[in-house]
């Protein structure tokens, strides 16, 4: 079989490398062509074009890149009709991936949809064309399969990736040592994947190092930057910034200041309390709170449905709240219902294993159709 991935951030690289690494030992002969990163093309086949190249945040920022996003789009349509895939996969991304969609369904090609784009968070009315376009959909949060239901559309909960990225995760046991990172408990900063969240929030995450002496705060950087990207935002700090580590780095902390996304679930599945944070170009977060429709921002108060997490958004960010916030994490009764919290998230969560269970759904699905 031929396969067609379009994955358009660090997360979905992620996934798709664990959903590549198990259709492999269902189909051996399959063929992977794929928009993606540095993950997915460790499993191998070939990579078309880096994540890097493609993600851009909040409604300013895609207004401003429309004609190299609308560029992206049309090579991508190209690539697949050359590659006839039997098959294509889409995860989340979904400004780009509903209008490959529908593109892929209208010429025939069977389309998959894993990890559901949060159409619950506003405009829910693209559910429509999701019914029309996409012949099965995965769904990894639990809540998901009954917004669906609503709708008159059945779709497959195949409980959440993160699982088995975090199960298959090996600690690094001399990464104290090998880093030089000292005695002093660890202050962990994820300030995002993409250049527009890390130039807005790192900042704001750096102004807390003087006004916590006596810990280590330790950059979780984004694998499509290097180094001397991060430089700039240091000035005099001397902080480690660890690439590839996000987890040996969770794994060891003590807090987290954590960019809105899908490293706050993966924090608190590592059980680490946190801060979530979010900034962004003014307009664009202004046009945001006119159309989102949710109570929360971070995925963890989202499947608990309630505040578990504190949330700091855009003026909410800023020096004394965010230290107010940090401080009370550090110790007392604000960390110890955190980690009492994270338990019951664990469970709602359930058990690993949502990229093999998602694989044999599509395999099962291709053999139906032979």
């Amino acid at each position: 079989m031929k396969y067609y991935l379009i994955a358009g951030e660090a997360s979905g690289d992620l996934h798709g490398a664990n959903l590549i690494k198990t259709l492999k030992t269902l189909d051996p002969s399959a063929d992977f062509r794929y928009y993606g990163g540095d993950l997915m093309q460790a499993q191998g086949g070939t990579l078309v074009k880096h994540y890097a190249e493609m993600a851009f945040m909040g409604f300013l920022e895609v207004l401003l890149n429309l004609k190299t996003i609308l560029r992206n789009i049309k090579k991508c349509k190209q690539d697949i009709l050359v590659f006839q895939p039997d098959v294509l996969i889409l995860i989340d991304f979904p400004g780009f991936n509903l209008k490959i969609a529908e593109f892929a369904k209208k010429r025939g090609i069977k389309v998959c949809y894993y990890i559901s784009p949060k159409i619950w968070a506003w405009n829910q009315k693209r559910v429509i064309k999701i019914k029309r376009d996409v012949d099965k959909m995965f769904c990894i949060l639990p809540f998901e399969t009954e917004f669906y239901q609503q709708w008159g559309m059945k779709v497959d909960y195949v409980g959440n990736p993160l699982l088995d990225a975090i199960e298959d995760f090996k600690p690094n046991v001399n990464f104290i040592i090998e880093n030089n990172l000292g005695s002093k408990p660890i202050i962990a900063l994820l300030p995002g994947s993409r250049k527009q969240e890390i130039n807005y929030i790192l900042p704001d995450m750096l102004r807390m190092v003087p006004l916590f002496p006596n810990y280590q705060f330790v950059i979780a950087g984004a694998p499509s930057f290097n180094k001397d990207f991060y430089l700039p935002y240091l000035g005099q700090l001397n902080i480690p910034i660890m690439f590839n580590a996000a987890y040996d780095i969770l794994n060891r902390a003590h807090a987290a200041i954590v960019t809105s996304g899908t490293a706050t679930l993966e924090t608190a599945l590592f059980k680490v309390p946190q801060v979530v944070v979010y900034k962004g170009n003014p307009i664009s977060i202004g046009i945001a709170r006119l159309l989102v429709n949710i109570k929360f921002i971070s995925l963890v108060n989202l499947i608990m449905d309630q505040a578990l997490v504190k949330e700091l958004i855009q003026e909410d960010c800023n020096l004394l709240t965010l230290y107010h916030e940090l401080n009370s994490l550090l110790s007392g009764p604000s960390r110890d219902l955190i980690l009492s919290e994270y338990q019951n998230l664990a469970q709602r969560m359930g058990n690993p294993g949502a990229s093999e269970k998602t694989a044999k759904l599509i395999n099962a699905y291709l053999k139906e159709l032979a």
